[in-house]
């Protein structure tokens, strides 16, 4: 963590994760160094709560201390049937700043194709092949990607994008070579199924290298990141059992541990037992909803159109599920 200072709670989160941290600031060299860079993918995979989102945060902060424009996106389990529902967080940034005009001159000839999907255009009459759709999108986004040198795409929770988006991150990653633009993709391993994951697979392999694979934290991480938090007086046999109790889980720890330093409790292995029943309160939200994640979130509303939009987004759809 040597881009600066993060807060207090984002170092907790990204405790034991330097290695990870250091792969994105190399990735942003090679983006900022010069305008002609070819850009590239990072994928970062995990199981809920191991700090996937926590190292999208520090990306993007990192990456706007270094002038890049950072658009941001996440999947949501109960909009995975919305079509380009992921691609329209991405594009608000630029769509916001653009009136009508301005974006059809942008997207040129793919505004026709492209706007109804991305919400700021009315719909066709007609029902136009899905991959002509995501044609005219890869074309709209490299158009809009090319303006907005330096730029950064951050994709959470990936594995619930909707389908048409999925498809579609799988063309534009295939064209960084020609486009610097740095993708982060952050996911959680055997979620996707079907198109879904081919999708993915297409998009990990654009990488060139293995997915960022977190890990929970290790005995010796966790008692330091106890200490770090209620005290260096804190105790081995404590320590050991914040580990037990979270299984090494960093968003698991770092909750337990806010509410240990809340209620006073003790850092000594006299109290240790009162761990467990702590940490069940602690937990609070659901991961398989998606609830926990709520720490972090895109810019903008999830999947809102510019004012001006002429139509909702979600009336339009594609003649069939690519």
């Amino acid at each position: 963590m040597t881009e600066g200072r993060p807060s207090a709670a984002s170092t907790a989160s990204l405790w034991e994760r330097d290695a990870e941290i250091a792969t994105v600031a190399r990735a942003l060299d090679v983006l900022c160094a010069d305008r002609s860079s070819a850009g590239g993918v990072l994928v970062l995979c995990g199981e809920a709560g191991l700090g996937k989102t926590a190292l999208l945060t520090e990306t993007r902060r990192i990456a706007e201390r270094r002038g890049c424009a950072v658009w941001s996106a996440r999947g949501a389990e109960t909009l995975r049937s919305v079509p380009f529902n992921v691609v329209r967080q991405l594009l608000q940034p630029a769509l916001l700043s653009l009136l009508p005009e301005e974006a059809r001159e942008y997207l040129g000839d793919s505004y026709d194709i492209a706007g109804p999907a991305l919400g700021i255009a009315d719909p066709r009459d007609d029902s136009p092949d899905p991959q002509y759709v995501v044609d005219g999108l890869v074309e709209a986004v490299c158009g809009l990607a090319r303006r907005e040198w330096p730029l950064v795409l951050l994709v959470d929770d990936a594995h619930w994008a909707d389908q048409e988006t999925l498809r579609w991150l799988a063309a534009f990653t295939a064209r960084l070579a020609d486009l610097p633009v740095l993708v982060v993709v952050a996911r959680r391993p055997g979620e996707a199924g079907g198109e879904s994951a081919r999708h993915l697979e297409a998009v990990a392999a654009v990488a060139g290298r293995p997915a960022t694979t977190l890990s929970a934290l290790t005995p010796d991480a966790t008692a330091g990141l106890t200490r770090a938090t209620v005290g260096r007086h804190a105790d081995d046999a404590f320590c050991r059992e914040v580990w037990a109790v979270t299984a090494g889980n960093p968003y698991d720890t770092v909750e337990l541990l806010a509410k240990v330093r809340d209620r006073e409790l003790q850092p000594v292995e006299a109290r240790a037992g009162e761990l467990r029943a702590l940490n069940r309160t602690a937990r609070g939200g659901d991961w398989s909803t998606g609830s926990r994640a709520s720490a972090w979130s895109p810019r903008g509303s999830p999947g809102r159109p510019p004012s001006w939009a002429p139509t909702s987004p979600s009336t339009w759809s594609p003649a069939s599920p690519p």
